[in-house]
C-alpha cells in the first residue's frame, strides 16, 4: 500500500512580503487568544487554587500579579511551543495554511525543533526592529528572510490544489 505524501515535491516559489505579513497577522491573533487563555488559567486556576479568591483579589488589587515571572515563562514557552509544534509536525501555522506557505528544509522536509527556536527568536526579533528582518526579503535574491537565513530553512508557497 503506497503512503500519499502530505506535502507536494518540487521547487515551490518564496511568497511575497503581503502574504508573510498576513500569515503572521493570522498567526499574531492566535497568540494574543493563547497568552489571554493562558494567563486565565494560570490566574484563576492555578493561583486561586493557592492563595485562595479573597488572597487572589487582594495581590491583584496591591498590583503584586503585574509582573509575575512564572506567568512570563509560561507565556514565552507557550509561544515557543505553538510554532514549534506547527512548523516541526506539518510546517504549517494556521495563518500559513490559511495563505498556504510551509517553512521547511531546502530539501522540502519538516523543519527541526532547534531550527523552530532559531527561528521565532530571530522573527522577534526581526519584527522588534520594525520588520527590518522580513522586509529583508525585498533585498535577498531568494526572498529569505532573516529567520529563514539564520535557520537554514525556507519558506515556501504551496500550488493550489
Amino acid at each position: 500500500m503506497a503512503v500519499k505524501q502530505l506535502y507536494p515535491r518540487g521547487d515551490f516559489p518564496a511568497p511575497g512580503l503581503f502574504r508573510r505579513v498576513a500569515g503572521a497577522f493570522y498567526d499574531l491573533m492566535l497568540c494574543v487568544a493563547l497568552v489571554m487563555v493562558l494567563t486565565l488559567a494560570y490566574h484563576q486556576g492555578v493561583l486561586r487554587f493557592i492563595y485562595g479568591p479573597e488572597a487572589l483579589q487582594a495581590m491583584a488589587d496591591a498590583g503584586q500579579l503585574d509582573q509575575d515571572p512564572l506567568l512570563s515563562v509560561l507565556v514565552i514557552l507557550a509561544i515557543y511551543g505553538f510554532f514549534g509544534l506547527f512548523w516541526t509536525l506539518r510546517g504549517q501555522t494556521l495563518g500559513m495554511q490559511a495563505w498556504r506557505m510551509r517553512v521547511q528544509q531546502p530539501d522540502g522536509t519538516s523543519i527541526t525543533w532547534r531550527q523552530s527556536v532559531i527561528r521565532v527568536s530571530i522573527a522577534l526579533v526581526s519584527w522588534l526592529l520594525g520588520g527590518l528582518g522580513i522586509w529583508w526579503s525585498l533585498w535577498d535574491r531568494q526572498s529569505r528572510t532573516w529567520p529563514d537565513i539564520v535557520s537554514g530553512t525556507r519558506t515556501v508557497v504551496l500550488p493550489k490544489e
